[in-house]
């Protein structure tokens, strides 16, 4: 099954949001398990304060990818300011 990588950006001062949906944002990860291959937060320059989140998830096509990726919670709460769905090859595994 192909995979597909979400790059999100979060609005400016969006740190609540993140917070506010955090947990159900794990437990919809949780949820598509063993789908999601990786997923995580982006930091500023500071080390500390997230402003993006990074996932790759297994998906039929871009089109399947898309209406996975818009029911995350942090879709559905207006997190991020841009995303960018795009297929990837994963290539170095550890």
């Amino acid at each position: 099954m192909p995979l597909f990588v979400l790059y999100g950006l979060d609005k400016p001062n969006a740190v609540e949001i993140r917070k506010a949906t955090r947990e159900s944002h794990l437990a919809w990860i949780e949820a598509m398990k063993p789908r999601v291959k990786i997923a995580g937060p982006m930091f500023a320059d500071d080390g500390t304060t997230p402003i993006g989140s990074v996932m790759v998830i297994e998906a039929d096509n871009l089109d399947a990818a898309k209406a996975d990726y818009a029911k995350d919670p942090y879709a559905t709460a207006g997190l991020w300011a841009s995303t960018t769905i795009r297929q990837f090859n994963w290539v170095v595994k550890q």
